[in-house]
């Protein structure tokens, strides 16, 4: 597929290929749609970044909260997004001992407490016990450190995710 197949794409279609490329916020999709032409997947990628960065500490604030808990009740319940899905699994977080579950549990709680968004990491590059280490690491930070370190991760997701698409379009397309 090549990019002119996606800047060819109208509202609804986009959105509904890229709407969860930032985990259920549609309305960046629909921002960054606005922006056509793309050049290419980088430059699709960057206007996702660039929107992101342009928002208020209250905005990145709620792309954080529409993040579910890693390992959470979204994930036991099967409520999760087949993205998140897939990187938790990944990540081995379907796989906890009963400890690890109850530490990961305790950690996210307290957290959120601080910070009032869910600790975001990205999953598929990180497995189960250093998802954990790194939460008992990050829960110490500062909150604009915290607000700072949760965004870069979502851009990495965001990363991966784009990349996830690409590779779903027909084999000898290119971007």
């Amino acid at each position: 597929m090549e990019i002119q197949v996606f800047n060819s794409m109208d509202y609804e279609e986009f959105v509904d290929k890229f709407g969860n490329v930032i985990e259920k916020c549609p309305l960046v999709a629909a921002a960054v749609w606005t922006n056509r032409p793309f050049t290419s997947l980088a430059a699709l990628e960057k206007m996702f970044g660039d929107f992101i960065d342009l928002l208020p500490p209250s905005g990145k604030e709620g792309i954080l909260r529409c993040h579910p808990d890693l390992a959470g009740r979204d994930l036991l319940r099967g409520t999760l997004s087949s993205e998140s899905q897939g990187e938790q699994i990944q990540a081995g977080l379907t796989n906890l001992t009963v400890a690890q579950r109850s530490q990961l549990s305790e950690l996210n709680a307290s957290y959120k407490n601080r910070f009032h968004f869910p600790f975001v990491i990205c999953a598929r590059m990180n497995d189960k016990d250093t998802i954990i280490k790194q939460l008992s690491s990050r829960i110490h930070n500062s909150p604009e450190h915290e607000l700072n370190t949760s965004i870069a991760e979502v851009k990495k997701i965001c990363h991966l995710r784009l990349l996830d698409i690409l590779n779903r379009v027909p084999h000898g397309t290119k971007l």
